[in-house]
């Protein structure tokens, strides 16, 4: 057993100095902010205040730009402001956009309305200062009024997400007092204790592992404890939607370190109330019980190993072609991570009793539990890689599979298996060998102790390594979206036969003789499937099967 090496993410390097440097639109920006509330407070009687809020500060202050610009207001609603800062823009000849009113949403965690404004390029969201009171029952506030910067800070999710520049005064307002020391220490914590945080939104329990993953920082200890609480797992199944759960995890999948998260996820024992949410009678309908949570760590542990490789991994390198999709598809990645975050469920279907199928576990994780739809290829595109990895399991070029037609034909038509490969659904062979490779490994890594047995681990990458390059060899790398030579109206013509469900069987046969021949042309291919008609290997007489039941994997 050796050491893997995939401990937490370093901590992201902080600058020198935590200051704010403006780029010369946002210098405008703020100029323009702080003269037209000195115009509407002089000739209007208007008095306001701006002042840029949460993400965009902590970025800046990291040395990371930022677009996402919300203004906060005191004492004025963000439509009526933005209208004013318009028309006092157009009178000094700026342009602006046009003005667009966000609704109310809380589903959306929208719970104020908001205006939204381009000027100068930059894109504004512009909302007044608020506080908030909470039900027992709902993350959704009930009483949402006019709140000062202190308030409006408390109720933030966390410290180093509660920060504001003031326009006027070209500072940092640090109002829970905690926020910039938390920003240099790297840590996670919550403006309000923990417990009345989370209560109150419970969603928040997620981004503070959002947040500790992407930046490397660790959560202080009483966040920890609070997370680890059985009633805030219970929060955050009843008062949260799923849609903002899985908004959450998707970008998780998609930020610096899925693996950290997932670590955070376990450790906070969160697994269950984040992945496992799915409707009772599906629960009650499993076939079998999904396997432990450390399999979705080992999973993303391994998968992470594989294709960052750091200097001191113990694995081999792989074969290049098996990170062709990670590297050209930018959704590959993530729904890799996701797949491997839900490993637990591979395997397992559930039966449907009104449609009489079977389904995917995965699917319901994916569709119920986290709300996601097709964006990223994750409710289509997972199900599709856990399908893949039964088929893939194993390559081993003596196998029978490889072995009872010619090679290049079992392995070019397991290549276009549309579960193996489907542009639809996001599916590249490539990822689909890789993540089956994934699954074999991780089985051998302690999570607990972040070792894996190299020798047995190099065994089984040798395997997948010798398969992907004898596709190479066979020239196999496009056989997954090859196009046949002859389309079902030249199989029609050539057989003078009339069309029917027949011709789709006929064209697998065509493409597995384009297989075996690569180097031949369409008019060889018509003289073929002439002389296999006559010789009654060809039938125009075939009715479509009945179609066997199988998990769902789109």
């Amino acid at each position: 057993m050796v050491h893997l090496n995939v401990a937490p993410p370093r901590r992201i390097k902080l600058p020198v100095d935590l200051n704010v440097e403006l780029t010369e639109g946002e210098d405008r920006l703020c100029i323009l902010l702080d003269e037209c509330t000195q115009y509407l407070k002089t000739e209007k009687g208007i008095s306001t205040s701006c002042r840029i809020a949460g993400g965009w500060v902590r970025d800046k202050l990291l040395g990371s730009q930022s677009n996402d610009i919300d203004i906060a207001l005191s004492d004025m609603m963000g439509y009526p402001f933005a209208e004013h800062l318009a028309a006092f823009a157009n009178s000094r000849g700026i342009e602006t956009g046009s003005i667009s009113k966000i609704a109310q949403n809380p589903d959306q965690s929208k719970h104020l309305e908001t205006a939204t404004l381009k000027i100068l390029g930059l894109e504004l969201d512009l909302v007044n200062l608020r506080s908030e009171e909470y039900t027992t029952h709902s993350r959704i506030p009930t009483d949402v009024a006019f709140g000062t910067p202190l308030q409006d800070a408390l109720r933030r999710d966390i410290t180093i997400n509660a920060l504001f520049y003031n326009v006027h005064s070209r500072s940092v307002e640090d109002f829970t007092e905690r926020g910039l020391d938390d920003l240099r220490q790297g840590t996670i914590r919550t403006p309000l204790p923990p417990k009345e945080t989370f209560l109150d939104d419970p969603l928040r329990a997620l981004r503070c592992i959002r947040f500790a993953s992407r930046f490397g920082f660790e959560t202080v200890p009483e966040v920890g404890e609070c997370l680890k609480k059985t009633e805030i797992h219970d929060a955050l199944v009843s008062k949260v939607s799923r849609e903002r759960v899985g908004g959450e995890v998707s970008k998780m999948m998609q930020g610096h370190s899925p693996l950290h998260a997932i670590q955070l996820i376990k450790e906070f024992e969160l697994y269950d109330a984040i992945f496992f949410a799915i409707p009772p009678e599906i629960k009650n309908a499993l076939r079998r019980t999904p396997d432990k949570v450390v399999l979705s760590l080992q999973c993303t542990a391994v998968l992470k190993a594989l294709i960052e490789r750091p200097e001191s991994s113990p694995l081999p390198p792989l074969h290049r072609t098996l990170l062709l999709a990670v590297n050209n598809d930018t959704t590959c990645k993530s729904r890799l991570y996701l797949a491997c975050a839900i490993a637990p469920y591979i395997g397992i279907t559930y039966e449907d009793r009104k449609k009489k199928k079977a389904f995917s576990a995965a699917f319901s994780v994916i569709h119920d539990s986290l709300k996601l739809g097709t964006q990223n290829h994750y409710s289509d595109g997972v199900p599709a890689l856990f399908a893949a990895s039964d088929l893939l399991k194993s390559p081993r070029l003596d196998d029978e599979q490889f072995k009872s037609r010619p090679e290049r034909v079992a392995i070019g038509m397991l290549l276009r298996h549309k579960s193996v490969h489907n542009p639809s659904t996001g599916s590249h062979w490539t990822s689909s060998i890789l993540f089956s490779l994934v699954r074999e490994l991780g089985p051998l890594y302690d999570a607990s102790l972040d070792t894996i047995d190299a020798e047995e681990a190099e065994k089984i990458i040798c395997v997948y390594n010798d398969f992907s390059a004898r596709i190479e060899e066979l020239d196999l790398l496009g056989a997954a979206d090859a196009k046949t030579l002859l389309n079902g109206r030249d199989v029609v013509r050539v057989l003078e036969a009339k069309p029917g469900p027949w011709t789709g069987q006929v064209l697998t046969q065509v493409m597995e003789w384009q297989l075996e021949h690569p180097k031949q042309t369409k008019e060889d291919c018509e003289a073929w499937l002439k002389h296999a008609y006559s010789m009654g290997l060809i039938r125009t007489d075939l009715t479509v099967e009945p179609a066997r039941k199988k998990a769902r994997t789109a």
